[in-house]
C-alpha cells in the first residue's frame, strides 16, 4: 500500500511465525501437524516462578506502572546474575529491562543506528536480527558460517568484515538456529580482533546460556576479554532456560549511555514490562535453579534422538550442535528431486513446503535464518512426537526420485 514507509518495505515477517501459524492453521482444520518450528520450551514455567507472580498480583504489586526499565528488584536480582554467572559487575544504572530480549535488542538499534551504520551478523542467524538493523536505519552485513566451521565465524572473517562504517558486532551463543556454541579459545579469538577496533561495539544474545551439553562451558565477551567491558551490551533473558516465553522478560547490563539512552527509548514506545512479569523473573533468577539441569539431560537425549535419526534419512546431513534446542541439518541432498505428487525440489523452501504437505511436519527453511539449503528443527517438544516427525521425514526423503 502507498502509505506504508520505505524502511518497512526492507523488512519481511518473520519466517519462524509465519511457519507456526501455518502449522496451527492446518490443525485447526483437522490437519495431523507436528509442529517444530517454533523455539519454545514444552515445560512449564516451574510453580515457584508462578507463586512469585500470583503473589505479587494479590499484594497489588502488579496494578500499576513500574519504573520504565524495570523495578529496582529485578535490576539487583539481574546485577547478582550477572556477578555470579559471568564474573561482570553491572550497577542498577546498567541494567535494563525490556518485554523480551527482542525488544532490548530493537531499543539498542534503535537507540544508536545512523544511516549507513554497519551492523556484523554471522549466518545463519536469527530471522529478525537484520530486519531489526534494517528497521533502526543501518545495515545488516551478513558473514556466511558454514556447516563445517560448526556455523561459527572465525577470527579471519571478523577481521574481514569490519569497516569504518562498523557500529555493532551481534554475537548469538548458543546460536538460534543452529545451536552452535562459542568456546573460550573461540571466543578469545574474537575479542583480540575487538579490541583492535575500538569503533566497534559488541551486542551479545545469551538467550540459550543454560542450554549446553556435553560439559560444555559457557562464555560471553566481556568476561573472556574484560577491554570491552565498556562496549559490550550483554543481552539475556527469562525465555528459554526458564520456560517464560510467554511472560516476555528479556534484559541487558551495558555501558551507562546507552542504557539511560534505551530507557528513553522505552518510555516513548511500550513503557514497563508487565508488573506481575517482573516479580515473576525476580523468583527466576534469584530462586532454585536446580529444575535447568534437570531439564537439559531430556534436551541432550533429544537431540541425540533426532541428530540420529536425521543422518538415516536420505540427503540429510545433521551436526550435533553444543547448546539450545535447535539442529540445523542439511538438506542439499534432497534438491533437485522429486516428490512423490510430482514437485520437483528446488529449493529449501520446497523442501519445507512439500515435507508439510506431505508429512504435516513443520519446520523452518534454512533461507530464511542466511544459509541453506536447510531447514531448522526445534526439538523443544515432546519425544514421542519428536520420533515421529523424524520418522515421517525419513519416509519423505526416501521417497523422493
Amino acid at each position: 500500500m502507498s502509505f506504508l514507509s520505505e524502511t518497512l518495505k526492507r523488512t519481511k515477517p518473520s519466517a519462524t511465525i509465519a511457519i507456526s501459524d501455518k502449522a496451527r492453521a492446518l490443525k485447526a482444520s483437522g490437519r495431523d501437524i507436528i509442529g517444530l518450528g517454533q523455539g519454545e520450551p514444552d515445560f512449564d514455567t516451574p510453580d515457584n516462578i508462578k507463586e512469585a507472580a500470583i503473589k505479587a498480583i494479590r499484594e497489588g504489586r502488579a496494578s500499576k506502572y513500574t519504573n520504565v526499565d524495570g523495578i529496582p528488584e529485578l535490576k539487583a536480582a539481574v546485577a547478582a546474575k550477572f556477578k555470579r554467572e559471568n564474573g561482570l559487575d553491572y550497577k542498577p544504572s546498567q541494567i535494563t529491562v525490556g518485554t523480551g530480549g527482542k525488544q532490548v535488542l530493537y531499543n539498542a538499534f534503535m537507540a544508536t543506528l545512523n544511516p549507513g551504520d554497519e551492523v556484523i551478523i554471522p549466518a545463519p542467524y536469527w530471522v529478525s536480527y537484520p530486519d531489526m538493523v534494517y528497521l533502526a536505519g543501518g545495515t545488516p552485513v551478513e558473514v556466511v558460517c558454514s556447516m563445517e566451521s560448526g556455523f561459527k565465524i572465525s577470527a579471519a572473517q571478523l577481521e574481514k568484515a569490519i569497516t569504518p562504517k562498523t557500529k555493532w558486532f551481534l554475537l548469538n551463543s548458543p546460536s538460534n538456529p543452529t545451536g552452535g556454541a562459542y568456546s573460550y579459545n573461540e571466543m578469545k579469538a574474537l575479542t583480540d580482533v575487538l579490541v583492535r577496533h575500538p569503533h566497534v561495539y559488541v551486542m551479545t544474545d545469551d538467550m540459550y546460556e543454560h542450554l549446553v551439553y556435553d560439559d560444555f562451558k559457557f562464555v560471553t565477551p566481556a568476561q573472556v576479554e574484560p577491554k570491552l567491558y565498556e562496549r559490550t551490551l550483554t543481552i539475556n533473558g527469562t525465555s528459554k532456560a526458564y520456560c517464560m516465553t510467554g511472560w516476555r522478560i528479556g534484559y541487558a547490563g551495558g555501558p551507562e549511555p546507552l542504557i539511560k539512552a534505551m530507557a528513553m527509548l522505552q518510555s516513548q514506545s511500550t513503557s514497563n514490562p508487565a508488573a506481575a512479569s517482573q516479580w515473576a523473573a525476580v523468583e527466576a533468577l534469584n530462586g532454585p535453579q536446580d529444575f535447568i539441569a534437570k531439564h537439559n539431560v531430556i534436551f541432550k537425549e533429544r537431540r541425540d534422538l533426532v541428530v540420529s535419526m536425521l543422518n538415516q534419512a536420505n540427503g540429510i546431513k545433521c551436526p550435533t550442535p553444543e547448546g539450545a534446542f535447535y539442529v540445523y541439518p542439511s538438506c542439499a541432498g534432497t534438491i533437485g528431486k522429486t516428490t512423490a505428487s510430482g514437485k520437483k525440489i528446488a529449493t529449501d523452501e520446497d523442501f519445507v513446503t512439500e515435507l508439510l504437505e506431505a508429512e504435516g511436519v513443520a519446520v523452518v527453511q534454512g533461507s530464511a535464518f542466511g544459509l541453506g539449503p536447510a531447514f531448522r528443527i526445534s526439538y523443544a517438544t515432546k519425544t514421542s512426537d519428536l520420533e515421529d516427525a523424524c520418522t515421517r521425514i525419513h519416509r519423505f526423503c526416501g521417497n523422493l526420485g
